[in-house]
């Protein structure tokens, strides 16, 4: 069977050269007779993949020295709850401003408040989160503890073109659907977290990257598997860490080395967004981006039928010309195209080809 362009939001495609290299060593990995899913995690050979991993991600985004890089597990979620219990007492008043733009954030907000006050200096669910807001909106208190936001909302497809101006108060981002597909200046922020299952890897890992100064600060009650200290002094491995996942990621890390790097991302993915939007916008009305055009989302296009009796069949001719996944969240309907780090051009491409020919029949 041939494979599909999957355009789903997470898990989501993976680079056909890391499965296939990935597939290539499922039984024996290296020489050692045995896949990285046998592997103990604190044998010499994970190790070393481990280590490379991490080595290959800070040369990626040139993460400084001042910063760890932690492989946990519970997705981003679970850091809704880990970064209040451990920056609460960090430093400032313990409050968090957090910015609320978007499903995702949404739920951080309401994690947040059950360890700490939480001021939302920006709220654009009144829009339906198709807005937002501009930087000189946004007022922060200097006391916080930390301010958080989501640079790119995956429902909604509303992305961030700015980095907000937070002072000395440490900037914490949700980057699951954006970390890699761009560089970005890690020393603006305190902590940047991100699921994996959308630009790194399989879904299982959690890469966490933070400040030193914001590591030690956990209370008393914090369980064990919610200090980040103690997962920094434990190289990830206080217990046994997603090891074929952490794998997967380093995989991609390489690729990603191999390939120009973050910059190279970068032009790729403003390309293939582009002109998906280009697409939607010149179909006279027959498909409609819900986005202000100042907030659309590189990773994640929502789009939406004149008719949405055409959604049906949109969905299954689309499955059909072997384009995967393109039905929106539950919760909004329509369509949305997930374009991350491993989509190819040509997939992108394929969509639009498709788009055009069902209009032509169709309107």
């Amino acid at each position: 069977m041939a494979r599909v362009f999957n355009f789903g939001a997470g898990p989501a495609m993976l680079p056909e050269d890391v499965l296939i290299q990935a597939r290539d060593e499922m039984l024996d990995c290296e020489g050692t007779g045995m896949s990285v899913m046998e592997m103990s995690h604190r044998g010499k050979k994970f190790i070393a993949i481990a280590e490379q991993a991490e080595a290959d991600l800070r040369q990626l985004m040139s993460i400084p020295d001042n910063y760890k890089v932690l492989f946990l597990q519970g997705g981003a979620s679970a850091q809704f709850a880990m970064i209040p219990m451990n920056l609460k007492s960090a430093r400032g008043d313990g409050s968090a401003d957090y910015l609320n733009t978007g499903h995702w954030s949404e739920k951080a907000v309401a994690e947040a408040k059950r360890f700490l006050n939480v001021n939302v200096v920006a709220d654009t669910k009144p829009s339906k989160y198709t807005l937002l807001p501009a930087p000189d909106e946004l007022k922060f208190n200097p006391n916080a503890s930390y301010v958080h936001y989501t640079p790119n909302e995956t429902i909604a497809g509303v992305e961030f073109g700015y980095i907000p101006e937070t002072g000395d108060v440490p900037l914490v981002a949700d980057m699951s659907s954006t970390i890699l597909s761009r560089p970005v200046d890690v020393s603006r922020f305190g902590l940047i977290y991100a699921g994996a299952q959308k630009n790194i890897g399989p879904a299982g890992l959690t890469i966490v990257i933070v400040r030193d100064d914001l590591i030690g600060h956990a209370g008393a009650d914090v369980p064990a598997m919610f200090d980040y200290k103690i997962h920094a002094d434990n190289g990830s491995m206080y217990n046994t860490p997603p090891t074929y996942a952490w794998y997967i990621a380093g995989l991609v890390f390489k690729r990603l080395l191999a390939n120009g790097g973050l910059e190279q991302m970068k032009q790729i993915n403003e390309r293939k967004a582009n002109k998906l939007y280009a697409a939607i916008d010149q179909s006279g009305g027959f498909y409609r981006n819900p986005v202000a055009v100042n907030a659309r989302s590189w990773m994640n296009v929502p789009f939406i039928l004149k008719d949405d009796a055409l959604d049906k069949p949109f969905l299954a001719e689309a499955e059909k010309a072997g384009l995967s996944a393109l039905a929106g969240h539950r919760s909004v309907g329509g369509m949305r195209a997930s374009i991350y780090n491993a989509m190819p051009e040509a997939g992108v491409d394929a969509l639009i080809a498709f788009m055009h020919d069902f209009a032509q029949r169709h309107g």
